[in-house]
């Protein structure tokens, strides 16, 4: 486009009755003539989101007649951000993967602006064009190269988004959860606090139905956890402190309230397995270091387990490594050296200081017992 005809769209465009809009257009037009592009980006990054250009034919007319004769002198990722809102709005969302191909040319010198073209793409085709191949491809694709970009990027929290997003309609609830909670370390503060309870309902399921996940001290310590407070799903942060401390007699008791979620009804027997292993974990983590030899009977009384499989569930849980030691069949016990690392809540902290405290008492006993005997040996 001749800068004579973009002369003429910015003079139709300070025409309009609206003063608002008339105003950003002299401002825009003033940036555009003295070449001050990042000034004019910045701008324009507001600019495309007034509620009164809200339509796909206005946003695309400020793109081809304005936006377009100047957007290799911008910046890459800014660009990107300002034609992520006109995308938005174009309907045939097939035209708008074309378009954000040619896009991805255009900016294919600033790595980041590539990855969040790829994160539009795979928007696309997942809500729109239900095309979960393409989705898939895009976060595998991108997967690595997040990880090892060093730093956290705007595009991180945009490509977890749609990573859980993904999964949740997939029903890998492992990999959502892990997705979901990346995505608020990445964005907790942009995200709307109206959708923090459904965000923290579907976590909370996930923690629960999530296969491996047994770190669910990580999702309690969260802040969003607390929007469920005062809702109908309140029950949940009482089932998630259960399962986070093994405690499978609240487990039991909450059973008429969790199995009207017909995802967890239908799962019980997992869900009866996972608790298992948690209180296990925890009988472990409780224990003094020098006294982890636990009976299989205790580990029964404690799991409400026949007695008969109490073994299988010992070797599930060496198997998943989350704990390490030996089982003595003869004597029907289990010598405990070790218990995965886990977040941990107020009770298992301090159950964990009086651990320190009985072990720092027996390090001072054995420092006088020491001093003692060695005075013996000197004297001697």
């Amino acid at each position: 486009m001749s800068q004579a005809n973009v002369v003429s769209y910015l003079s139709e465009q300070k025409q309009t009755s609206d003063k608002e809009l008339a105003k950003e257009w002299e401002i825009m037009e003033e940036f555009y003539n003295e070449k001050l592009w990042n000034e004019l980006t910045i701008k324009l990054s507001s600019f495309v989101k007034n509620p009164k250009i809200q339509n796909e034919k206005a946003l695309m007319q400020l793109y081809s007649n304005f936006i377009s004769t100047f957007e290799t002198k911008i910046n890459p990722f800014g660009l990107v951000e300002i034609l992520s809102v006109i995308i938005a709005h174009m309907k045939d969302k097939k035209e708008a993967i074309a378009f954000i191909e040619k896009l991805k040319d255009k900016v294919k010198i600033c790595d980041e602006a590539v990855w969040m073209c790829k994160v539009l793409q795979g928007q696309i085709y997942l809500e729109f064009l239900d095309d979960k191949e393409a989705t898939k491809k895009i976060i595998e694709d991108l997967k690595d190269i997040l990880e090892e970009a060093g730093n956290v990027t705007p595009v991180h929290g945009k490509y977890y988004l749609l990573a859980s997003a993904y999964y949740r309609l997939i029903g890998q609830h492992a990999d959502y959860y892990r997705c979901s909670l990346q995505f608020l370390g990445c964005s907790i503060e942009s995200f709307p606090k109206s959708e923090w309870p459904d965000q923290a309902f579907f976590l909370g399921l996930a923690a629960l139905l999530g296969e491996g996940v047994y770190n669910i001290g990580e999702l309690l310590a969260h802040p969003i956890i607390d929007s469920l407070r005062g809702t109908e799903n309140e029950w949940l942060i009482e089932l998630l402190h259960a399962f986070n401390s093994g405690d499978i007699a609240k487990f039991e008791e909450m059973k008429p309230i969790w199995s009207s979620i017909n995802d967890l009804k239908v799962q019980e027997v997992k869900l009866r397995q996972k608790i298992s292993l948690l209180c296990l974990m925890e009988m472990t983590f409780k224990r003094a270091a020098n006294n982890r030899t636990i009976t299989f009977t205790e580990i029964a009384n404690e799991t409400r387990l026949p007695l008969k499989e109490v073994e299988l569930l010992i070797m599930k849980a060496l198997a998943q490594g989350l704990v390490r030691g030996a089982i003595d069949q003869v004597a029907g016990v289990v010598n405990m050296t070790w218990v995965q690392p886990r977040v941990l809540n107020r009770d298992q902290v301090s159950n964990m200081a009086k651990t320190l405290d009985t072990w720092i008492q027996s390090i001072t006993s054995m420092e006088q017992l020491i001093e003692t005997r060695a005075a013996e040996i000197l004297t001697n």
